[in-house]
């Protein structure tokens, strides 16, 4: 079994999903696009994991390797490879798949709760969810659900915040996956981003509780051992 990981800033690396994927794969390899790594091969995987980045999915202009990472994307969906989306990665997918991604209304940093959803395509996912809780979030972008998805979690900020699609596919427009140490990065890297706004708390805040993270990060690996599952 092999994950490949497609890194787009040094900042938003796989975190704990690498932490869980080292105990479930033989192999993990990596392409970061921030160092002109290659592409590997569509075949040369089992699963395929996409990352976060302050970037937007149509800034073709300013990171030209976006069409090719798109349709490596889509080839990996086709081949049934497993597909999961982080933030930026959700929304990637969903642009392969062919929903709009645009600007949202409001603009969502820190921890907001989500309402997971029932989904008749993929219930041992769902019910390895609670049906809400608080999440890390940063992202300005979202999508459209696309055509044949199901969504798998919404709040008001954001219809889309996460979808599956067939049971190959998961899309996830929050942060499960990063520790405490890995937002701080995230902030540090990024504070320009908190201004005022009704969904944007402030560094403090964020890191004020360093037992959200764990709960989240609890949630994400039993959410990869089931997604691991299914299909």
């Amino acid at each position: 079994m092999k994950c490949h990981i497609f890194q787009h800033v040094p900042f938003e690396g796989p975190a704990t999903i690498r932490t869980w994927g080292e105990r479930t794969f033989l192999e993990m390899t990596t392409t970061r696009f921030f160092a002109a790594d290659p592409l590997p091969t569509a075949t040369d995987m089992d699963w395929l994991v996409i990352m976060g980045g302050p970037m937007n999915i149509y800034e073709h202009d300013r990171y030209p390797w976006l069409p090719d990472e798109k349709t490596f994307i889509g080839r990996a969906i086709e081949s049934g490879c497993k597909v999961v989306g982080v933030c930026l990665g959700a929304q990637l997918i969903a642009d392969v798949l062919g929903a709009s991604v645009y600007r949202n209304r409001d603009v969502e940093i820190g921890w907001f709760p989500v309402d997971f959803l029932p989904t008749a395509g993929c219930p041992a996912l769902r019910a390895t969810l609670p049906p809400t809780l608080d999440v890390f979030h940063w992202h300005g972008d979202t999508f459209e659900l696309p055509s044949g998805a199901e969504r798998l979690a919404s709040n008001p900020v954001c219809t889309n915040q996460a979808f599956i699609y067939k049971a190959n596919v998961l899309a996830l427009q929050f942060h499960m996956e990063l520790t405490h140490d890995d937002a701080a990065t995230v902030i540090d890297q990024c504070r320009h981003e908190i201004v005022d706004g009704p969904y944007i708390q402030q560094a403090d805040d964020m890191l004020a509780d360093r037992q959200r993270f764990d709960r989240t990060n609890a949630v994400m690996a039993a959410l990869l051992d089931t997604f691991a599952g299914t299909g």
